[in-house]
């Protein structure tokens, strides 16, 4: 049999609307990983360009938000797209571009996550465009996904405790979102828990924490695995319990990882704990 008489198969797809990571450890490139990981083909459009490494974001410029819509448009005519998530929106512009086509109901399933400051403590967004996000964009979320740097960007509070966390997620909700996930990595403690809320249950998300200052893209990485569950057909909460399995995973394995002197990135083929105890290191060229 050759190929042409083969039975061809459509792999599900997943588009990410984010900003570029130069060090590959966050945004568009952490979503691919995530996505192929994960089993998932995956599209994209770049909102921005950045020069950043483990240490900090050191200058980004942001794509035309004509550019942006093109590139969206290019993506959802051609591909069966079954689920998107957005990163680095940078701007009020590129977050209204978005809500357009949200508001025509063209995105199946749509998880927000609002990055608007980096792993490393670089601000990602114009101060003065937060509320495009909370007046146009997540009222037509599916799912939105708020770090707790994030709440304090949108909603002028830190959360300092799990009962805070769930009393930001249910004002979250009332903006409009099916679903609600707080992410809870930066409160102290020996677990690491997330909140996640339909608007009837509350859901502890909770994970033994790991010892690491390796987390550079773990947001990223996090919503990305949630948006391909999606693509793949799980229904929220299981899409969510899954991707919080696997995100622990690479952050335990990305722990063995030295890449860069700051924050390092997860690994999101969990490469590191598949490899032989006993292999050499890897030297670096000279």
């Amino acid at each position: 049999m050759n190929i042409a008489e083969r039975r061809k198969k459509t792999p599900p797809v997943a588009l990410t609307i984010a900003g570029s990571d130069s060090g590959a450890g966050a945004g568009i490139q952490a979503d691919l990983k995530a996505f192929s990981a994960n089993r998932v083909f995956g599209t994209t459009a770049i909102t921005a360009i950045t020069a950043q490494n483990t240490h900090a974001v050191q200058a980004f410029e942001a794509v035309d938000p004509d550019l942006v819509r093109a590139q969206i448009h290019s993506v959802i005519s051609d591909f069966m797209v079954r689920a998107v998530k957005t990163g680095m929106l940078v701007n009020a512009e590129i977050v209204k571009v978005v809500a357009d086509f949200a508001d025509r109901g063209v995105f199946e399933k749509l998880v927000v996550d609002p990055v608007l400051v980096s792993s490393t403590g670089s601000r990602l967004f114009d101060r003065q465009s937060e509320a495009a996000y909370i007046e146009r964009l997540i009222p037509k979320a599916t799912l939105i996904t708020p770090n707790l740097s994030e709440v304090r960007a949108l909603l002028g509070k830190l959360p300092t405790n799990l009962e805070e966390m769930v009393t930001v997620a249910r004002e979250f909700k009332k903006m409009g979102p099916r679903y609600v996930l707080i992410k809870g990595g930066h409160l102290k403690g020996n677990e690491s828990t997330d909140i996640f809320y339909d608007g009837q249950t509350i859901l502890k998300l909770s994970a033994v924490r790991i010892d690491t200052d390796n987390t550079h893209g773990s947001g990223c990485t996090l919503s990305a695995a949630i948006t391909a569950n999606l693509a793949k057909g799980m229904e929220m909460t299981e899409a969510v319990k899954t991707a919080k399995i696997y995100i622990t995973r690479t952050i335990k394995a990305g722990s063995l990882w030295q890449l860069g002197v700051g924050h390092g990135p997860v690994d999101p083929f969990i490469w590191a704990t598949n490899e032989e105890t006993n292999s050499p290191p890897v030297e670096p060229a000279t």
